[in-house]
């Protein structure tokens, strides 16, 4: 069967049919590093994640680019709150979120270009819009000029007349409605010298300059969360194809996590971190949790679903746990897995489907391991297997087993990662003199079996009773 995919540009699922037989490309907006990632962050990366792992199933050679914007509007803010060099906290953020995603079992992307580093290839994108007329300077900033592209607003299904006017009355802009490619400098923001004179990039041409330069003119699909489709993702088609480029064939957008109703957000003061949660809740419940609902269906967070995701996740692992001692030691992934799943899977990443593929499994490899029928077992157990690869759940594999020689010190390292980071929080809350907090991330790492001892050199940890 043909994987079917729904395109939000077309707003309707498609046939896949990629760009270059066999192969996959895939650009991910990634994170924006002003803060360290909350469980609605990660999820965009396990969605996208799982959509790999299954291309590959598929037998696919997938591309995966997933950016990292290390300068933006939000970053210069936290630096004056803060006090601190904007590079510091981008590149603290950007390791919060690389612990987050590796502890939650994505695998990295084949690339992950910082937006910093690619200031030519954005003068060069520039320079190409105002020389056919789709961009124009003004003292000293390049705004893109949207009335100069007919198909703007097209992924959104906008009217351009109907756009609110932010920005009405800044100086030099022949349209309220146009956006800022390249910002010019202000004092005490970083800079870069251009043809323009000094500025900073707008957070909209650093993608397009990126897919171009790991991508090309055209590729395969672009993702990302549904927050992103105005104004991101539709300034990013407007600059890309008034360029030249053919750009992305397919968009696919995440759904969000939710509290109360409201999207899961720093600025409303309803996020929960990462670095929190896995200090709570097993990582690989966490995945379970946030990447086996429908992607573009909303999640809404509550204790009581993370509760229930735990105890379905327990009843595969038992069976897993019980057919590995019946058969006597691991059993390899079948090559395949059944139709149902596959079914499932390719009628765009139904995920739920393909979970009750799963569960009707374990069910039956229960009922094997009741008749204690070995050979019905092992088949169950590799059909499991394979299926849970596909999701990134099994158990077995090298990142949840530290099974294999050196993954445990690797493991190590990322929890280590993790909790040095709620440890900074903890430390930020001392030199502020905010005890309480202080007190309170101590005490729920203790809960979590943490020992956490204050030494002359900066706070410890180790595992209670080791």
């Amino acid at each position: 069967m043909t994987i079917r995919l729904y395109d939000t540009s077309a707003r309707q699922i498609r046939d896949f049919v990629p760009l270059t037989q066999g192969c996959v490309s895939i650009y991910l907006c990634g994170a924006t590093v002003q803060a360290p990632p909350h469980i609605g962050h990660i999820r965009s990366g396990l969605n996208f994640d799982v959509l790999r792992r299954w291309f590959a199933h598929r037998g696919y050679q997938v591309t995966f680019v997933r950016n990292v914007t290390d300068i933006d509007d939000k970053i210069i803010a936290k630096s004056a709150e803060q006090g601190r060099p904007w590079w510091s906290i981008g590149y603290e953020n950007e390791r919060a979120f690389t612990a987050a995603y590796d502890a939650l079992g994505c695998l990295p992307p084949t690339y992950e270009p910082r937006a910093t580093g690619h200031v030519t290839e954005m003068v060069e994108m520039m320079r190409g819009l105002i020389e056919r007329g789709h961009a124009y300077e003004a003292d000293g900033s390049v705004y893109f000029d949207v009335r100069s592209y007919p198909d703007y607003l097209s992924l959104s299904n906008q009217d351009v007349d109907d756009l609110r006017q932010p920005d009405e009355g800044v100086a030099g802009k022949r349209d309220p409605r146009d956006f800022a490619m390249w910002k010019a400098v202000k004092p005490g923001e970083p800079s870069w010298d251009t043809p323009f004179g000094r500025g900073r990039p707008g957070w909209h041409l650093e993608c397009s300059a990126m897919v171009h330069k790991y991508l090309g003119p055209a590729f395969d699909i672009h993702g990302g969360g549904l927050d992103l489709v105005f104004p991101h993702h539709e300034n990013e088609i407007a600059q890309s194809k008034a360029f030249g480029d053919e750009f992305a064939r397919y968009w696919m957008h995440n759904a969000w996590v939710t509290m109360s109703g409201e999207k899961m957000s720093k600025s409303l003061g309803n996020s929960v971190l990462v670095s929190e949660m896995v200090t709570r809740w097993r990582p690989i419940v966490l995945r379970y949790y946030l990447g086996t609902p429908h992607y573009r269906s909303m999640i809404e967070y509550s204790e009581e679903a993370l509760r229930e995701a735990e105890s379905a996740f327990a009843r595969i692992e038992g069976f897993v746990q019980r057919a590995v001692e019946l058969a006597g030691g691991p059993v390899e992934p079948a090559a395949e897995v059944p139709p149902a799943f596959a079914e499932a899977m390719d009628d765009d990443l139904g995920t739920p489907q393909a979970l009750a593929v799963v569960h009707t499994t374990v069910r039956q490899g229960n009922s094997a391991l009741a008749a204690d029928d070995k050979e019905a077992v092992v088949a169950r157990l590799a059909e499991v297997r394979a299926m849970l690869g596909v999701l990134g759940l099994d158990p077995l594999d090298a990142h949840w087993s530290g099974g294999t020689e050196g993954r445990g010190e690797e493991l190590e390292g990322v929890v280590d990662g993790l909790v040095r980071l709620v440890l900074e929080q903890r430390e930020a809350a001392r030199a502020r003199k905010d005890w309480a907090t202080a007190d309170a991330i101590r005490d729920q790492l203790g809960r979590s079996g943490l020992v956490i001892e204050d030494s002359p050199h900066g706070p410890r940890w180790s595992l209670g009773g080791s």
